[in-house]
């Protein structure tokens, strides 16, 4: 994996989406679209050419074993799950949620309000998004349930539809999915979001994803499959 990702001759495998961070063990960032081609293909790829200890997804890990449930649905490409249950079927890693909620994401959010001494406007926007992805995390749960117990695939959301298929040449797929990439975050960018209860719970992810990602490297090589959004905070903030 040292000239990861110059050794791939693909171009949905570049820096813009592939990052490492070197070290006693290495940490590969895999950075995606959800449900774009380019991306399940990416995961796909970096997996099935690598050998990493351990693999790291952006999911609660009460989501996780819904996503293992997708991956074996004994297609090359599961139909459900998008670039995260490509990633676990890709695999034979260890497999760990990083995304909050988790108690660690909790703590650190509300010592950051008092830190701050939020506005109660902003507090209750950030607890108000915190309940959302609870419940979000815990149905995740119920329906891997629902999927051991029964002959049915229990899903939470029907796949994204691009203007670009997973049949189309590669040089197609990343042409579309970097044009993608540049239209969400110019829109971002025309949004202040500084202070705001997105800016709080996203920064805060980013620092729990850092500190999970940090633990695990004392299992081996890892490889991390995140947003696009989050590849420059993660990189620097495990660099440090």
């Amino acid at each position: 994996m040292a000239d990861f990702p110059a050794s791939f001759d693909d171009p949905r495998i570049t820096e813009q989406f592939c990052r490492q961070v070197s070290g006693p063990s290495d940490i590969s960032l895999l950075g995606v679209v959800h449900d774009h081609p380019a991306s399940v293909a990416r995961v796909q790829r970096v997996l099935e050419a690598t050998d990493p200890d351990v693999l790291a997804l952006e999911l609660p890990p009460a989501a996780v074993p819904l996503y293992r449930a997708y991956a074996r649905d004994g297609n090359d490409r599961p139909r459900f799950g998008g670039e995260m249950s490509a990633a676990i079927a890709a695999s034979d890693a260890e497999v760990a949620g990083i995304d909050a909620p988790n108690w660690s994401f909790v703590r650190r959010l509300v010592t950051r309000l008092v830190a701050d001494r939020a506005s109660p406007a902003t507090a209750r926007r950030v607890v108000s998004s915190l309940g959302g992805a609870t419940r979000e995390a815990l149905a995740c749960r119920v329906a891997a349930t629902l999927t051991h117990a029964t002959s049915m695939t229990v899903t939470r959301d029907d796949p994204i539809e691009y203007d670009c298929s997973h049949d189309d040449p590669p040089a197609r797929q990343a042409e579309h999915e970097r044009s993608h990439v540049a239209t969400v975050q110019a829109l971002l960018g025309s949004v202040d979001t500084d202070g705001s209860a997105l800016s709080y719970r996203d920064e805060t992810r980013e620092r729990c994803m850092i500190d999970r990602l940090a633990d695990l490297c004392d299992r081996g090589d890892v490889v991390a499959v995140v947003g696009v959004d989050h590849l420059d905070a993660l990189e620097s903030g495990l660099a440090e």
